[in-house]
This record gives structure tokens, C-alpha cells and sequence, in this order.
């Protein structure tokens, strides 16, 4: 899935677009972070599931920071000309997720997070911590 988009995203934009979903879903880690996000977790999903090649998982504080998080995520992107193709829990902010296709953002409040518990869920899979400048 990811080499299929690439190779669209550089014949419509150009080398310099993000090209990979790898790429795509540190940019959204770092917006994520800019926005003072934390426990900012990147799951490689490429190898068990067909319908995204990563996760992005991060927490606000609470539903307003949630929220402005995935808002933040959203029109940075848009400006990039990358839009989303679902979005869903923005009203109640406990659990957001934005859906980029090969990456799916997943913006939790602290109590939501540790209910759902996705990186348990998906404890298998390669994963990184995302830490500023990284």
C-alpha cells in the first residue's frame, strides 16, 4: 500500500511531499507533540492488519487538549494537502481518530487510553516511543 502512494503522492507533488507512511506518521507525531502531546507511540502495522500500514497513538490531558491535538493534526496536513479520510470522536474527545489510510491516528484521554489499551492489544507489533527530534 505505502509504495502505491508514494509513488502517486511524488507524480502529484513532487520528491519533496512525504512519501512514505513511515514519514507521514512521524509528521504527525511531531504535530502531535508540538501540540504537547504525550506518550507518543508509533506501531508498525504493516505485518498484521490490511488496512493501514501504521498507528499513532498519543494522549491529551483532557478532552480540550485532545481535541485541539487532532484539530492541530488535521489543518497542518490539510495545508500539506493531505486530508483525512474519516474522523471520528472529535465531539466527545475522549477517544479521537483520524484515518489517513496508510496511517491511523488514535488521540486518547489518560482514563480512554488505559480502558482501550491498544499498544497491549497490538503488544506484538514493532513499535517506537516518539521523542522530540527524532
Amino acid at each position: 500500500m505505502a509504495d502505491h502512494r508514494a509513488r502517486l503522492l511524488e507524480r502529484v507533488f513532487g520528491a519533496d511531499h512525504l512519501t512514505t507512511s513511515l514519514e507521514l506518521a512521524h509528521r504527525i507525531a511531531a504535530l502531535a507533540d508540538e501540540k504537547l502531546a504525550s506518550d507518543i507511540v508509533i506501531l508498525d502495522m504493516s505485518d498484521v492488519v490490511s488496512y493501514t500500514d501504521h498507528f499513532v497513538i498519543c494522549s491529551g490531558r483532557n478532552t480540550r487538549q485532545t481535541q485541539g491535538i487532532a484539530s492541530e493534526i488535521r489543518e497542518a496536513l490539510k495545508r500539506d494537502r493531505i486530508v483525512s479520510r474519516n474522523i471520528d470522536g472529535e465531539r466527545q474527545g475522549d477517544w479521537i481518530l483520524l484515518d489517513y489510510l496508510d496511517v491511523i491516528v488514535h488521540v486518547f484521554t489518560p482514563d480512554a487510553r488505559s480502558f482501550y489499551r491498544l499498544e497491549s492489544l497490538w503488544g506484538e507489533v514493532p513499535s517506537e516511543s516518539y521523542a522530540q527530534g527524532a
